[in-house]
């Protein structure tokens, strides 16, 4: 393709835009229209792009830093010219829970044990992780220091970055770690601010593939490690211990 004008730049871009339902990063923006046409000088690309959500604020957004979305009002489509169907989470979060668990443990080596507990199974749903790991001093360690408690919620579902975010700020209570684990299928623009927020509150970020033969766990944000309060640690302790007897004995003895 030819030198594009300024004109032709805009167009392009703004067909882009519409063809990606969860938005599109301007760089990936500029390098599509780069490869488009390699002749356009890359400045000349940068200088049209901009601000195309305030040439074309009906039908372009930009909710975050370098990220351009289809604005309210102007659904994606798709290249059939079809609107795209709303995603459905074709496994169970159980299906990720013992995988996180052993990534947790053997790859991103923050918990000396862990185990997946899930849902509300210990009788309340914002008090009980989908996982749950310990890291406590081995018999080799010359320097014996105090468990600490890392607590993660994942999500199949990737409309539910706030309900995830929600649950993981509750686990701080009793946890000295959280995480969250998200699919990759979430949207550009909530994939963005989880991970502002992540970094603003100290919460772990992990996204990951759904499939749970090779979920391909990814480390975003790693978490920060924070004081819990200890009367809450006894009691999600004693709950535990009380729900499965076995699980509490592997994890703090």
């Amino acid at each position: 393709m030819a030198k594009l004008s300024t004109h032709q730049i805009r167009e392009e871009a703004r067909k882009i835009i519409a063809s990606n339902k969860g938005g599109i990063r301007k760089r990936d923006l500029h390098e599509q229209i780069a490869a488009l046409s390699p002749e356009t000088p890359k400045n000349t690309i940068h200088g049209s792009i901009w601000d195309l959500h305030l040439r074309f604020p009906q039908e372009i957004s930009k909710p975050n830093r370098g990220l351009f979305v289809p604005g309210v009002g102007v659904p994606a489509k798709t290249e059939g010219g079809e609107e795209p169907a709303p995603e459905i989470p074709k496994h169970k979060e159980e299906d990720f829970y013992e995988p996180f668990a052993e990534w947790l443990k053997n790859d991103l080596d923050e918990a000396t044990d862990a185990a997946s507990l899930g849902g509300a199974a210990m009788g309340k749903k914002w008090g009980t992780p989908d996982v749950v790991g310990v890291y406590k001093p081995l018999a080799s360690n010359l320097i014996k220091f105090p468990i600490e408690i890392v607590s993660a919620e994942i999500k199949t579902d990737p409309a539910q970055p706030v309900v995830a975010f929600g649950q993981a700020i509750a686990y701080r209570l009793f946890s000295t770690k959280t995480y969250i684990a998200m699919p990759t299928s979430m949207t550009l623009e909530d994939l963005s601010r989880l991970e502002a927020l992540s970094m603003l509150f100290g919460v772990g970020l992990v996204l990951f593939e759904p499939k749970p033969e090779k979920p391909d766990f990814q480390i975003r944000v790693r978490a920060q490690k924070f004081t819990p309060d200890m009367f809450y640690v006894n009691e999600f302790a004693e709950r535990l211990k009380e729900f499965d007897p076995e699980k509490f004995e592997e994890l703090f003895r």
